[in-house]
C-alpha cells in the first residue's frame, strides 16, 4: 500500500431542514463566519460553508436523498477540540442546543461533553487535560466501569 492518500481534505456536510436557521445557529453558537452560499431558484441551499477557526464545514437544506436526523436521516457525534469546553458548550446551549451530557472530567484525560444542536446533530465538545498512554486510558477506562457495578 502507497504511503501516499488521494484524501486531500475532509470536512463533514450537514443535511437539515432550515439551512438558513442552521447557519445562523452555527454562527451564534461557535462564532463561524459563512464562506460561502448556493440556492436553488426556490431558495433551498444547495450548499454552504462555514468556517470557525481552522475548522470548516457544509450545510444543506435535506432533500429526498439525505433526509434530516429525526426524519429518517443519520445524524454523525462531531467531535470539536477546544481551548475551553465549557465555554463552548455553553455558547451552543445559550443558541438553542440540548445537553446529552454535561462537560466533566474523562478518564482519557479530558474535559467533553455532548450538545445535539436544534438541527438533531450530535457536538462532542473536548478540552485536552492530560496526555495519556493508549494503556493508561485503558486502565482508566476500566476503573471508570469498576465503579458503576
Amino acid at each position: 500500500m502507497s504511503d501516499r492518500s488521494p484524501i486531500m481534505s475532509l470536512y463533514p456536510r450537514l443535511a437539515v431542514r432550515g439551512a438558513d436557521a442552521a447557519i445562523a445557529f452555527y454562527v451564534q453558537a461557535f462564532g463561524a463566519e459563512l464562506v460561502e452560499r448556493y440556492a436553488a431558484p426556490d431558495g433551498t441551499v444547495v450548499h454552504a460553508m462555514l468556517r470557525a477557526g481552522p475548522v470548516r464545514w457544509a450545510v444543506k437544506d435535506a432533500d429526498e436523498y439525505d433526509p434530516a436526523p429525526g426524519e429518517g436521516g443519520h445524524s454523525a457525534i462531531l467531535a470539536l477540540d477546544v481551548t475551553d469546553a465549557h465555554a463552548v458548550a455553553g455558547r451552543l446551549e445559550a443558541a438553542g442546543a440540548t445537553v446529552r451530557f454535561p462537560v466533566a472530567v474523562q478518564p482519557y484525560g479530558e474535559r467533553s461533553g455532548r450538545l445535539t444542536d436544534p438541527f438533531g446533530h450530535q457536538w462532542m465538545v473536548s478540552q485536552q487535560l492530560e496526555v495519556l498512554t493508549p494503556d493508561e486510558v485503558q486502565a482508566r477506562t476500566d476503573a471508570m466501569f469498576a465503579e458503576g457495578t
